[in-house]
C-alpha cells in the first residue's frame, strides 16, 4: 500500500514522538533526576491561573494520561514539588499546586528541556517549517 500524504504525516508525527520523547526524558533526569512526565506537570501548574489546576484539568493539559496523573502528581507530592489542596467546592476533587520547590526545580531544567527540543527537534527544520507543523498540529488540537 502506498502511503498517501495522510498517513505519512500520522507516521512520522508517531516516529518522531517515539525517538524523541524518550531522549528527552534521559537528557532531564541525568542533568535533574527529573522525568520528562514531571516536568511536562510541572510545567502545566506554572502555567496555570494561581499555579494550581483541578486533577481533571491537570488530566486534560498535561500529556501524562489522564489515569496517570493522579500518581504523577502523588510522586510530586512525595517529593515536595506540588501540593495537594483540598477543593472547598467540591469534597470528591483535590487541586495540585506548584510548590516553591518545584518552581525552583522546573526553572533549573528549563534550558536542558529547551536545549533538547532545540537540538533534537527544531534544528532540524527551518524556522518557516517550524512554525508550519506548530500551526497544523495546534489545528489538529482545536478541532474538538
Amino acid at each position: 500500500m502506498q502511503d498517501t500524504p495522510d498517513v505519512a504525516a500520522w507516521a512520522a508525527l508517531l516516529r518522531v514522538h517515539a525517538a524523541l520523547v524518550p531522549v528527552l526524558d534521559r537528557e532531564l533526569q541525568a542533568a535533574h533526576g527529573l522525568p520528562l512526565t514531571w516536568y511536562d506537570v510541572l510545567l502545566e501548574l506554572n502555567a496555570a491561573p494561581g499555579r494550581r489546576l483541578s486533577m481533571g484539568e491537570l488530566g486534560a493539559a498535561a500529556v501524562v494520561s489522564r489515569t496517570r496523573v493522579s500518581r504523577v502528581v502523588d510522586q510530586l507530592a512525595a517529593a515536595g514539588l506540588v501540593a495537594r489542596e483540598a477543593n472547598p467546592d467540591d469534597r470528591r476533587s483535590a487541586y495540585a499546586a506548584i510548590t516553591e520547590a518545584g518552581r525552583k526545580r522546573l526553572r533549573a531544567a528549563a534550558p536542558t528541556y529547551l536545549a533538547g527540543i532545540q537540538r533534537h527537534f527544531t534544528a532540524r527544520m527551518t524556522a518557516r517549517e517550524a512554525a508550519v507543523v506548530a500551526t497544523a498540529l495546534e489545528k489538529v488540537l482545536s478541532a474538538d
